[in-house]
């Protein structure tokens, strides 16, 4: 099998290149238009990277909604997403973006320390409202390991949302992108949500596009199916635009975050 292509997006994604600066334009009018109620660069840590975002709604918050960047923990900000708060926003949730150091600063594992000490922050921000985590592909890693029996966080999600994620990390000790990574077989296992036990009192919804590689419909389904919990593949959907239902109150993907909570 060869791994790399199987876990190649942008190559098989039409105009792939355009999506970038696209998020970065989109993200910055938005963190522009909210003036005040965007509180900018919050810091978790002493790190560079150990910063979020948190967006506030017009009118007291319902609960607060965490987005966790992906980017194989190789890449971007969280300055390049600030645009999908806007679906939570309108249902009258803050949302919170953290950044994270990336690899080879740092490795898997502590990526994922740093995620539960930012999630710990922003609910010390808003403390008493209920908290859900979503993310995309690495940050649904990231997500779905906040669910994780082994993490200790001192307020539990009530739901995460894991968006086309990395639920098996063995598969990456095969590609050329390990040489950033440096995940060895059992940080990989260790790292892996769908090998790992989730805490029952947090609920779960996957989430993936229906026109994504191969691979990640399989790590998708492989996470629902250990975790027995929903997923969703939503049609015509591939890896670079499964998340623009967050931007959207009336989405399907938002009300998977948010309703019933």
């Amino acid at each position: 099998m060869d791994y790399d292509r199987a876990y190649a997006n942008g190559a098989f994604i039409t105009g792939a290149d355009g999506f970038p600066p696209r998020w970065q334009a989109e993200a910055a009018a938005f963190r522009a238009s909210l003036g005040p109620r965007a509180r900018l660069d919050q810091p978790y840590g002493p790190a560079p990277r150990q910063q979020f975002d948190l967006f506030l709604p017009e009118t007291a918050p319902r609960g607060v909604l965490v987005f966790l960047h992906g980017g194989y923990w190789m890449a971007f900000d969280r300055k390049d997403w600030s645009h999908l708060a806007a679906g939570a926003l309108a249902r009258g949730w803050a949302c919170a973006l953290p950044s994270y150091t990336l690899t080879p600063e740092a490795t898997v594992s502590q990526i994922t320390a740093e995620t539960a000490r930012a999630c710990a922050a922003i609910c010390t921000a808003l403390p008493g409202l209920p908290l859900v985590i979503t993310g995309h592909s690495a940050g649904g890693h990231l997500a779905a390991r906040m669910a994780g029996a082994d993490i200790a966080l001192p307020q539990l999600p009530v739901r995460v949302v894991p968006i086309s994620p990395l639920a098996d990390l063995r598969p990456l000790l095969h590609t050329r992108m390990n040489d950033t990574l440096r995940l060895t077989p059992a940080e990989a296992a260790a790292e892996s949500p769908a090998l790992r036990p989730r805490r029952q009192t947090v609920q779960a919804h996957v989430w993936v596009g229906g026109q994504e590689r191969p691979a990640f419909l399989w790590q998708a389904r492989l996470l629902s199916e250990d975790w027995a919990c929903n997923w969703t593949v939503d049609p015509g959907r591939h890896h670079f635009n499964v998340i623009d239902g967050l931007a959207d109150p009336r989405s399907a993907l938002t009300a998977a975050c948010l309703d019933g909570v």
